[in-house]
């Protein structure tokens, strides 16, 4: 995977963006010769800008600052601020950092998903970039709809290609219902014998190129059935019982993307915070995430945060700052923190846990889906059903994998397999609190993967949280239960928004439930 290669492709479909939004008339007028048209553009540079987008926007991955680190990551309680800034750790109002995620993800995500959609649609040359088109597309509206609800879908993206600007907000029922259906037709439609398209950040260039397509389509059907245990339970199993022994099999089938220092291609988690002054400095790992790592054992641990103080990644040296907490003279002053263990406030942030360089840099890797995640959700499917192999197999090899596959980081980054099997070994798979070890698992190896560790919360009830009252909260003493909408379409489609909204039981709140959400 060349970057250099990527940060060329985005960059000719950002101009080929702004060139698209010309008016007609003066296209007509003002043709080049020698421009690219739909006819000769090779849409496999779509699928590259697509993945790069998803990992954040060009608008330095500013939705990915705010409503995910900021706000989920908080909610999640893997990251924990007495800044303002991170209106997630004490569910503050924040109708800029709710909505960011809905503006960007449309104008870069969903526009380039569909257009590779539309593009690819009949084209025998192009037959497998067609189903990897539907499946990136039924990721990137997953993810969204999973942070509010009901949004556009099926009209979505189509301003240039229908003349569709404002499009109907469709229930997440109906989405979801097509999303199962479109992964599940495009894993069953990617050919061996057909085109290898080549700007794949995922897995272009390997020989088995199209099987990593088959297991990881199948692992984002796992992902997507497992969302419906609550509200349809039938059709989540039926969909799991089809992806038994196709799905994920190793940390080599994992969707990472690599990113590059340009302002294209970087980290944009690290572009959005690490790079921000004041704001990156206000953020700290939580309490609740630091010692889960450290009571048992974890390995994790040194590779994941460090001490700024000191520079320690040493696991003895690592201490979270709890959540719901300012910097004001008040009960909710960290100044008069006292923990459950008599813990009081260091004196001085630098003195709390951060993410470690190893992992949080302007080239760390992206994780999209792995292994690990897909072994957690088949033992979380075995233990409810009794589907597949047994929940404590599934377990242990999701457990052995999230900790093995931070190699991806480096040589830093590397835990010895006698490593992660001592950390199994020390904390046995119980059947007895099967649910909740294997959810609590999924939480801690997604971090910064915010959205996902959030969406899984919000479906198991697991990790156990305790959620943080505060003065001003739009969610006290509850973990909030969606993002609200952005207010930029509630102005320009406030028809569609008005019915969305009347839809929700509660209007757009975070403490609204969505579909799937289900009590």
């Amino acid at each position: 995977m060349k970057l250099q290669s990527a940060y060329i492709l985005a960059s000719a479909m950002i101009i080929m963006a702004f060139a698209s939004s010309c008016k007609k008339d003066l296209l007509k007028t003002n043709t080049d010769p020698n421009s690219v048209s739909v006819d000769v553009f090779d849409p496999n540079n779509l699928l590259t800008t697509t993945q790069l987008f998803y990992t954040g926007s060009t608008d330095n991955g500013i939705e990915i600052e705010e409503t995910e680190l900021q706000g989920a990551g908080c909610y999640i309680q893997h990251f924990a601020s007495l800044s303002g800034y991170y209106f997630g750790d004490k569910y503050l109002l924040s109708y800029g950092g709710w909505g960011s995620y809905f503006d960007h993800a449309y104008t870069n995500q969903v526009k380039y998903a569909v257009d590779m959609y539309t593009t690819t649609t009949g084209k025998a040359q192009y037959k497998n970039l067609h189903q990897m088109a539907r499946i990136m597309k039924a990721l990137v509206f997953e993810r969204i709809t999973d942070i509010y609800g009901d949004v556009p879908y099926f009209n979505a993206g189509k301003a240039y290609i229908s003349k569709t600007y404002f499009p109907a907000y469709d229930k997440q029922q109906a989405i979801y219902t097509d999303l199962l259906k479109e992964v599940s037709q495009a894993v069953d439609s990617l050919d061996d014998k057909a085109d290898k398209p080549t700007g794949d950040l995922y897995f272009s260039g390997q020989d088995d190129q199209i099987a990593k397509w088959k297991r990881f389509g199948n692992s984002l059907l796992l992902r997507m059935a497992m969302r419906l245990t609550k509200v349809d339970p039938a059709t989540a199993k039926t969909y799991v019982t089809k992806v038994i022994g196709k799905t994920m099999a190793s940390n080599d089938d994992n969707a990472i993307v690599p990113h590059g220092t340009d302002q294209v291609t970087i980290n944009k988690a690290w572009r959005g915070l690490g790079l921000d002054g004041d704001i990156a400095l206000s953020g700290q790992l939580s309490k609740t995430f630091i010692d889960f790592l450290k009571n048992n054992g974890d390995p994790r641990l040194p590779v994941l945060a460090v001490v700024d103080s000191t520079s320690s990644s040493n696991a003895v040296d690592q201490v979270g700052l709890p959540n719901g907490y300012d910097l004001g003279n008040t009960k909710y002053g960290i100044i008069n923190y006292k923990g459950p263990n008599g813990e009081t406030y260091l004196g001085h942030l630098n003195l709390y846990s951060r993410p470690s360089p190893i992992i949080f840099n302007a080239t760390a890797p992206t994780f999209v889906l792995t292994y690990a995640e897909s072994e957690l959700l088949l033992a979380d499917a075995n233990k409810r059903w009794g589907i597949g192999t047994s929940a404590e197999a599934h377990y242990n090899n999701g457990v052995l994998a999230a900790i093995t596959e931070l190699t991806a980081y480096g040589a830093a980054g590397t835990i010895s397999d006698s490593d992660a099997q001592s950390y199994l070994d020390n904390n046995p798979y119980d059947d007895s609190k099967g649910l909740e070890m294997i959810n609590t698992q999924y939480w801690a190896c997604n971090l910064f993967n915010e959205f996902e560790a959030w969406s899984n919360y919000r479906r198991t009830g697991f990790p156990v949280l305790n959620p943080v009252t505060y003065p001003g909260s739009q969610s006290p003493g509850a973990i909030p239960r969606r993002m609200a909408y952005s207010t930029v379409d509630k102005q320009v489609n406030t028809a569609n928004y008005n019915v969305a909204v009347a839809n929700l039981t509660g209007g757009d709140k975070i403490t609204s439930r969505i579909w799937w959400d289900m009590k």
